[in-house]
């Protein structure tokens, strides 16, 4: 991953904790996210590996995540901020803050993965993320289609 310059943050802080799951819930609808159902972000949410909240006030208007094994493999999931407050650089300061939390933990030759919706992409770009394709094709599996 690039070195980064984090975007200041004004009127937002940081918080490195998972949300909460109705807030998780809420930040997804609102980010125009797949719903999650309770009981699976009730289980997931404290098994992350890493969590970051940026705060405004009192609520939560982004989130991300990273997930997996601690050791080999490590996936950023959950990048959303809410549409009210996006164009501020908060994605940007949310891959920062997950960028030097894999930094500092990640070991050697870990597998650091993504899937980037729509335009994400550009974001990640600028964090050393990259196409796995033609090598490599991210490929998943809904074992309880709605």
């Amino acid at each position: 991953m690039t070195e980064f310059e984090p975007p200041s943050m004004g009127d937002y802080a940081i918080r490195l904790e998972p949300p909460t799951v109705a807030t998780y819930m809420a930040l997804r609808q609102a980010a125009g996210m797949n719903p999650r159902g309770d009981a699976g972000a009730a289980r997931a949410l404290p098994n992350s590996l890493f969590a970051v909240q940026v705060v405004h006030g009192d609520e939560t208007v982004g989130m991300g995540r990273v997930v997996g094994d601690g050791g080999c493999f490590y996936q950023v999931v959950d990048i959303a901020v809410h549409p009210e407050h996006q164009g501020r650089g908060l994605g940007k300061r949310i891959m920062h803050e997950i960028a030097d939390y894999i930094r500092r933990e990640a070991p050697e030759n870990a597998f650091v993965s993504l899937l980037a919706d729509g335009e994400a992409h550009r974001l990640y770009a600028q964090f050393g993320f990259r196409p796995t394709a033609p090598k490599a094709i991210g490929m998943a599996w809904y074992p309880h289609p709605a």
